[in-house]
C-alpha cells in the first residue's frame, strides 16, 4: 500500500492527512521529502493528521522523530492529531509521548495553535 498525503490550510495552519503506512523504504522518503517541502516553504505551524495511517515501522518512528527535529531547529511548531490506538500504544511504549504534542482531534490541534 503506498503512503498518499494531502495537504490542507486551516487558520494559518497547514495541515497534512496520511494515510497509508510509514514504514522502510519509499513511503519513509516520501514523508520526509514532503515534510522538507513544507519546511522549505517556510511553514511554521504544522499538524500531522494520523488518523488513517494504518502502520508505522521503527524507520517510520525515526524518520518523525527526524522531521520533529528538523521543524523545531527552523522554528516550526509539529503536532499530531487523531492517532489510531496502535500507532498510540507505540508512542507511549516509546515514550515518545514526551517529545509530541498529540491532540485527539485534528480541529483540536489546529485551535491549539490560537492559544
Amino acid at each position: 500500500m503506498s503512503l498518499r498525503m494531502l495537504e490542507l490550510e486551516s487558520d494559518g495552519v497547514t495541515i497534512l492527512k496520511i494515510d497509508g503506512r510509514i514504514v522502510l523504504g519509499s513511503e519513509s522518503n516520501a514523508f520526509r521529502e514532503q515534510m522538507k517541502s513544507l519546511l522549505a516553504e517556510g511553514k511554521t505551524k504544522i499538524v500531522l493528521n494520523m488518523e488513517h495511517v494504518s502502520y508505522i515501522d521503527s524507520a517510520g518512528l525515526g524518520t518523525l522523530v527526524a522531521v520533529y527535529a528538523s521543524a523545531r531547529a527552523g522554528g516550526t511548531t509539529l503536532k499530531l492529531a487523531q492517532l489510531g490506538t496502535l500507532f498510540a500504544k507505540m508512542i507511549q511504549m516509546t515514550r515518545l509521548f514526551t517529545v509530541f504534542d498529540v491532540y485527539p482531534t485534528e480541529t483540536e490541534a489546529v485551535q491549539s495553535f490560537r492559544t
